[in-house]
C-alpha cells in the first residue's frame, strides 16, 4: 500500500511541473447583443478548428437530412477508420455519442455523403472562417480532414460570431437542424451555469509531415446559460511542451475553472 500511494504522489507531483498550456484566447459574449464581455489575448488569428467543427458539421447533417435524431443513423466501425480514440471509436455509432467521444471516423463518413460542395457552401453561410474543405495542397484529403490542422481555419471570433447564430437561431438553416443539434451538444457545470460546449485538439505539422506533439492547439467553444441568460465562449490554447492528456480535455477543464470570474 506505501508504495502504490508513493507511485501516486510521484505522477501528481509529474502532471503538475508540466508547463500550462499557453492562453492564445479567451472570448465571450452576449448572446442576446453580440456584446463583448471578456476579452483577452489574439482573439483573430485563425488557426484549426479541429473537432469543435463537428458543431457546424452536425447542423448540416441535419439539414441535408443524413442525420436523422440523437441517435440516427448508428453507423458501424469499419477496419481502416481511426481508431486512437479508444473502445468509443470501434463501435458501433449515433450522433449524440459521435459528439460525446469526438470519433473522427464518423465526421468522415457524412463529409464523404455530403461532398464537398455542399460543405463549402454551408459554411461560406455561416461565415465559418476561411470555408476551405481542400485539405493539405496536393493530398486530396479534404473530405478526411480539411478541419484537422489542415485548410479549414476559423478564429476565436468567428467561432463566436458561428455559435451565437446557433443559440439564437439565426443561421441560415431550418430551425429544427440548429434544435437538433443544440440537443446533443455535451453538458457542463460551472459556477450555477449549465455550460454547453465541444472540444478540440489538433497538432501542427512539421516540414517532413510528422506532428509537433509539444505545440498541440486546443479548443473549448460553446454557450452557457443561466436564469434566462446566455453566453457564448471560445478558448484556444497552445501547448508547450507534450502532455499527457488531449490539448482540447486541457482547455476544456480550465475554461470550466476559471467560468465563474468569466461570466459576469
Amino acid at each position: 500500500m506505501r508504495t502504490l500511494l508513493t507511485v501516486l504522489l510521484l505522477t501528481l507531483a509529474a502532471a503538475s511541473t508540466q508547463a500550462a498550456p499557453r492562453t492564445l484566447c479567451t472570448l465571450v459574449i452576449d448572446a442576446a447583443t453580440g456584446a463583448a464581455l471578456h476579452e483577452a489575448g489574439d482573439c483573430d488569428t485563425r488557426t484549426t478548428p479541429a473537432s469543435t467543427f463537428k458543431l457546424a458539421l452536425a447542423i448540416i447533417g441535419f439539414e441535408e437530412g443524413f442525420l436523422t435524431g440523437p441517435h440516427a443513423p448508428v453507423l458501424p466501425f469499419r477496419p481502416g477508420d481511426p481508431d486512437w480514440g479508444g473502445a468509443n471509436w470501434t463501435r458501433e455509432t449515433g450522433p449524440t455519442d459521435w459528439l460525446r467521444y469526438s470519433v473522427v471516423w464518423y465526421s468522415q463518413r457524412i463529409t464523404h455523403a455530403l461532398g464537398e460542395a455542399t460543405l463549402t457552401r454551408h459554411a461560406r453561410a455561416f461565415g465559418y472562417g476561411n470555408a476551405d474543405f481542400s485539405g493539405d495542397p496536393g493530398f486530396g484529403n479534404g473530405l478526411d480532414r480539411a478541419w484537422i490542422a489542415s485548410s479549414l481555419q476559423i478564429s476565436p471570433r468567428e467561432q463566436t460570431d458561428f455559435l451565437r447564430g446557433l443559440v439564437t437561431a439565426t443561421l441560415p438553416v431550418s430551425p429544427e437542424a440548429m434544435a437538433q443539434t443544440r440537443a446533443i451538444t455535451q453538458r457542463f457545470e460551472a459556477g450555477g451555469w449549465v455550460i454547453h460546449g465541444k472540444t478540440g485538439g489538433a497538432y501542427p505539422r512539421r516540414a517532413d509531415r510528422s506532428f509537433d506533439y509539444a505545440a498541440g492547439w486546443g479548443w473549448f467553444v460553446g454557450w452557457a446559460e443561466q436564469e434566462g441568460r446566455t453566453l457564448v465562449f471560445a478558448r484556444l490554447t497552445q501547448a508547450r511542451e507534450r502532455t499527457s492528456r488531449s490539448p482540447g480535455l486541457l482547455t476544456r477543464d480550465s475554461l470550466l475553472a476559471d467560468w465563474p470570474k468569466l461570466a459576469p
